[in-house]
């Protein structure tokens, strides 16, 4: 059994309670981790549901129904007790009583049972006088004893540190942080719902690979000992799911864990979730639509309702979302035309707004800063923002009209980026260009670039249709909708910085 650091309370109660055990097991016989199974017909929000009319005083002992659940604050009276118990579904009083449950059963209730067991039982409900709804214990079973204590404010754990690293304890104590991730699978669930609609085929592609493709970011390198060979892991599963459209397997997505090397904030964990999907004969304004649908229908499911408040500002994601290019926004905000200027003007505009350059950026690389350094804080409302240069989108077809740039967009809500998508480029003698353009690039130190990728370029030239792609943070989409304000509040167990005991030994590091 894992040690805690010695001298505290805490290790004083695990103490006392590895005791307990020792003594429950020689003194009655009793061994709760034995216990297989307990049948339950009620949860503590059925009972709350059925019995919802009962008024003060009034009992229905002829209705018995079996629960189980965590026992949480225990306030024992000579022959009577109240406690607190909770399941999944909520919280309830239990009225343990020495006349029902009889003298041998009632002196092991108040000997051996604690805060934080977990009890399986038979009761009948009643309202007390005060009006709290009730199950008068008939016969109970402990089913498994609580060695470590539930924190000394069980109805609150606020530290931040502990909450996401013994997830589990925030669980048990925070009902909130469980309708959260309640709230999570109901928005993709509603995601795979819309899009099954649409004729849409869920797939699986590798997460290991020779190459760390379909998105501009740092991977993580790993070794296969069998191979011989360093691997990575996924970035994106673009370029595999538009090698599938490729094949004839029409629409398809994927809801998958990604993996970027790079840093943590209150948006950015290193293992995400991404959804990406791909329909072919499709184009980037057909993406947007959807979009809006994905949001707007996985919102009403985890809120009831299409408009929510974030930051005191209402959301309203049934209207339609603005879309604007980058050239609009940016001329809007920061007075700078970028579709009337050189490179030299555009490197001119930034040193006049201290944006830090070489001296050899483009227009439409200072276009992109501008972008990020003015704009996408302020786009509060969602809005679609579209027109991004060539030069930054290798995988985007070009606005045949306007070819610096592209059929691509962003969609930004709270000045945060959820989601990206565009019309897929498919001209392979154009895409192998871009690829040895990113490779160029790497050369010239730019570590997050696209690595060229013969066999894609081979799949293009098979020959991929006309094709709308589109890749949502799903992350990110669920602390939009659940009003949190971390990345690590909607992932049951983010990654975090490892404790001292817990580092890995040089013997498991990668030999990459």
């Amino acid at each position: 059994m894992a040690e805690i650091a010695a001298g505290t309370q805490e290790t004083e109660i695990l103490r006392q309670r590895v005791d307990k055990l020792r003594r429950l097991r020689e003194e009655e016989g009793y061994n709760p981790f034995e216990n297989e199974k307990w049948n339950v017909d009620h949860t503590v929000a059925q009972v709350r549901k059925d019995f919802d009319y009962l008024k003060a005083e009034e009992a229905v002992p002829e209705t018995k129904f079996s629960m189980a659940g965590r026992l949480m604050t225990l306030r024992r009276q000579g022959k009577a007790a109240f406690v607190n118990m909770q399941d999944e579904t909520g919280t309830i009083q239990l009225y343990f009583r020495y006349d029902t449950l009889g003298e041998k059963d009632y002196t092991f209730f108040k000997k051996w049972l604690d805060s934080g067991d977990i009890i399986g039982l038979v009761g009948h409900p009643f309202r007390t006088q005060r009006g709290e709804l009730t199950v008068a214990v008939e016969r109970f079973r402990l089913l498994t004893k609580a060695l470590r204590p539930l924190p000394e404010k069980w109805h609150g754990l606020t530290d931040l540190e502990i909450r996401y690293r013994k997830r589990y304890l925030d669980l048990i104590v925070n009902p909130e942080a469980r309708e959260v991730f309640r709230k999570r699978a109901k928005i993709i669930s509603t995601f795979r719902a819309v899009l099954e609609k649409h004729g849409t085929l869920e797939v699986e592609t590798p997460v290991l690979s020779y190459l760390a493709g379909g998105a501009n970011a740092r991977p993580f390198i790993t070794y296969h000992n069998a191979l011989g060979a360093n691997m990575y892991l996924r970035i994106a599963t673009e370029l595999y799911l538009k090698r599938l459209v490729v094949g004839m397997m029409g629409r398809v997505y994927e809801i998958s864990k990604d993996f970027r090397n790079e840093g943590m904030d209150l948006t950015h964990n290193p293992e995400f979730t991404m959804m990406e999907v791909y329909w072919p004969y499709a184009d980037y304004v057909d993406m947007m639509d959807l979009t809006e649908e994905l949001i707007r229908e996985s919102c009403i499911a985890a809120n009831g309702t299409p408009v929510i408040e974030r930051n005191g500002v209402a959301l309203d994601f049934a209207k339609p979302f603005r879309r604007a290019t980058m050239v609009e926004l940016v001329k809007e905000t920061c007075g700078v035309d970028f579709a009337a200027i050189t490179d030299e003007e555009a490197r001119d505009a930034a040193r006049q707004n201290k944006i830090e350059i070489t001296g050899h950026e483009s227009r439409f690389k200072i276009l992109t800063m501008f972008m990020e350094e003015f704009v996408e804080e302020k786009l509060v409302q969602p809005t679609f923002v579209m027109g991004h240069p060539v030069e930054i989108s290798p995988l985007s077809k070009k606005d045949p009209e306007h070819p610096d740039y592209t059929h691509r967009f962003e969609l930004f809500c709270c000045g945060k980026e959820l989601s990206n998508g565009y019309s897929e480029l498919n001209d392979p003698i154009d895409q192998k260009n871009r690829f040895l353009d990113q490779a160029q690039k790497k050369t010239e130190g730019e570590d997050e670039t696209h690595p060229f990728d013969e066999d894609f370029v081979e799949a293009l030239e098979q020959g991929l249709p006309p094709t709308g792609g589109l890749g949502i943070g799903m992350d990110r989409v669920v602390m939009f909708l659940t009003n949190c304000r971390s990345i690590r509040d909607v992932i049951f167990f983010p990654t975090m910085k490892p404790v001292e005991n817990q580092q890995p030994s040089k013997d498991s590091e990668n030999k990459g």
